[in-house]
């Protein structure tokens, strides 16, 4: 079966970008994680998951600060230090994301890869939730949101809170992935670009790259995708 709603083949390089969260993934890896840290008793359960659904809904209508959110989203594992930090992804990992991922997602991004595209998963979710996931699906190329981290004799320390640069999130995905064409030698004109997203915090990427695909997309996604004779792929 081919899940791919791709153009015909082109002479510029290709680039398949993916959204991550309820695109490739039937989940929000960040909430799936904030609701993880509840679970280990790392949080207070009330107050975190009215404050994690509450950013959740702001995500959800397009008004989140991610700034605000990002801050909130690493309080835990700030307070945890790394080491314990990563015992408890490894688990999340096993427990929550590996089950949640569907063989069609693996078979649309193989199906690229076997066609000599560059893919690269681009999420407004921070590195340290995504970078695991992104190996789990064997992608090597991930653009998410960065994250700072205090400095040392011995280089790179743990995370502060604050981000690193420009957030992959809504404008800043297409500023992201205009950098990361750029440190390849290419730019929006001479490579052609695909974009599979599920969520209309992602139209300005959407509108900026030379295929958009609305992927499992919401509802109001889907009402722009089908007027503007976007491909709507439903992979769940």
């Amino acid at each position: 079966m081919t899940l791919s709603t791709s153009p015909l083949a082109t002479s510029k390089p290709r680039v398949a970008l993916f959204d991550l969260d309820h695109t490739l993934l039937p989940l929000d890896s960040d909430h799936a994680w904030g609701e993880f840290t509840i679970a280990l008793g790392w949080t207070d359960a009330t107050v975190f998951k009215q404050r994690n659904d509450h950013f959740y809904a702001q995500y959800q209508t397009g008004t989140l600060n991610v700034h605000d959110y990002v801050r909130f989203a690493t309080e835990a594992v700030r307070q945890q230090g790394p080491e314990r930090a990563q015992e408890a992804h490894a688990a999340f990992m096993r427990e929550v994301i590996e089950p949640a991922i569907q063989p069609q997602a693996r078979a649309l991004l193989r199906q690229h890869q076997q066609a000599g595209d560059a893919v690269v998963i681009v999420t407004a979710t921070n590195e340290f939730v995504t970078r695991p996931i992104a190996r789990a699906l064997g992608v090597d190329e991930l653009i998410a949101v960065a994250l700072e981290r205090t400095s040392g004799p011995d280089g790179p320390g743990w995370i502060t809170g604050g981000i690193l640069g420009v957030p992959s999130f809504r404008d800043g995905k297409v500023t992201r992935v205009a950098a990361w064409l750029a440190e390849r030698g290419w730019d929006w004109d001479s490579a052609h670009t695909t974009f599979y997203s599920d969520s209309m915090n992602d139209l300005p990427l959407l509108e900026r790259v030379n295929h958009p695909v609305a992927t499992n997309p919401d509802t109001r996604l889907r009402a722009l995708a089908e007027a503007r004779g976007w491909p709507v792929l439903d992979l769940f």
